[in-house]
C-alpha cells in the first residue's frame, strides 16, 4: 500500500436513524456495538451493502441495533499506486485471481473488529451448501466474516492459511459473492431473538425440521373458485397440525427425494 498508515474505510451498523436517511446511509461509520451479533463482508463492492439487507425486518433491526454490518473495501489494501488486487493465474489461463497478500491484510484488519470465534467464511461456488441448520448455527454465535469472491477466485494459499470455510449458494455461479452474502446475512440475521417479532414463526418454516414448509392460506375463504382446505377452517388444533405434517411430508418426498431420505432415516432411528 501506498500509505500505510492511513486506516480504510469501515462501515458499521448503528441503533437509530432519521426515517428519512435512505438505506446506504445505514453504512455511515458509527461506534461498534458490544455484545451485538455481527457480520463483516471483505467485497470489492462495498457499495453494493446494505442491498436488500436495508430493507424490511432486517432494515428495521439493523437502525435498531439488534445486529451490525461492517464492510471492509478490499481495493483500500491494493497494491500500489492503482491499487492492485488481482494477478494472472499462475500456470496460465484466463481472469484474474485475488492476490493472498491483499486479502490477508483485509483479513487481518476486519477480524481484529470482531470475536475471534467467529467463523470466517468464503463464499464460493465448490463451497458446501448454505442450509437452515448452518443459519442457525451462526445465529447462535458472535457473527461471522464473509469473504466475496470475484473474477477467477481467491488464490489457495490464503484460504489453506486462515483455514477458511467455503459455502456456496447453490450449483451455479455468480459474477461475484456479494449476492450470496446478502442471501446468507439474511437467512441468519431472521434467526436473531427479536428480529421477526414472532420467534414461534421459524418453527414450521421449511428446513428447520428437515421438511419443506406445508401450504400456507389466508382470506377470502373462496377466490377464484379455489377454497381453503376445510380442515384449517375447522379450528380443531389436533387435526390441523396433524394435516400440516402430511402435508409437508408429502411436498418433501416429492419435490427433495434427497431431504426426505435423510428425514426418513433420522426418523426411523430415533423410532
Amino acid at each position: 500500500m501506498d500509505d500505510p498508515k492511513t486506516p480504510p474505510a469501515r462501515s458499521h451498523g448503528r441503533k437509530a436513524i432519521r426515517p428519512s436517511l435512505k438505506p446506504r446511509e445505514l453504512m455511515d461509520p458509527t461506534p461498534e456495538l458490544a455484545r451485538v451479533w455481527k457480520a463483516q463482508v471483505i467485497t470489492l463492492l462495498p457499495e453494493a451493502f446494505p442491498g436488500i439487507l436495508g430493507q424490511s425486518l432486517t432494515g428495521r433491526a439493523l437502525k435498531d441495533g439488534l445486529w451490525q454490518l461492517e464492510t471492509v473495501a478490499l481495493r483500500e489494501f491494493g497494491d500500489g499506486k492503482h491499487r492492485n488486487v488481482d494477478d494472472t493465474p499462475a500456470g496460465g489461463g484466463a481472469g484474474m485471481v485475488l492476490r493472498p497478500d491483499v486479502m490477508a491484510a483485509a483479513i487481518d484488519d476486519a477480524r481484529g473488529r470482531i470475536a475471534p470465534v467467529a467463523p470466517l467464511i468464503y463464499l464460493s461456488p465448490r463451497g458446501i451448501p448454505m442450509t437452515q441448520q448452518m443459519m442457525q448455527r451462526l445465529a447462535a454465535g458472535p457473527g461471522m466474516t464473509l469473504v466475496c469472491g470475484r473474477f477467477e477466485g481467491l488464490d489457495q494459499r490464503v484460504i489453506d492459511q486462515y483455514r477458511m470455510t467455503e459455502v456456496s449458494l447453490g450449483d451455479f455461479v455468480l459474477t461475484g459473492g456479494e449476492i450470496a452474502a446478502q442471501a446468507m446475512i439474511d437467512a441468519t440475521v431472521r434467526l436473531l431473538p427479536g428480529v421477526l417479532g414472532n420467534e414461534a414463526s421459524t418453527e414450521e418454516e421449511s428446513f428447520s425440521h428437515g421438511l419443506l414448509e406445508h401450504p400456507q392460506y389466508t382470506r377470502p375463504a373462496e377466490w377464484r373458485g379455489r377454497e381453503i382446505p376445510p380442515v384449517l377452517m375447522s379450528g380443531h388444533h389436533g387435526e390441523i397440525a396433524k394435516w400440516r405434517r402430511a402435508q409437508s411430508e408429502e411436498l418433501t418426498r416429492t419435490r427433495r427425494p434427497d431431504l426426505w431420505a435423510d428425514w426418513s432415516a433420522r426418523k426411523d432411528k430415533a423410532d
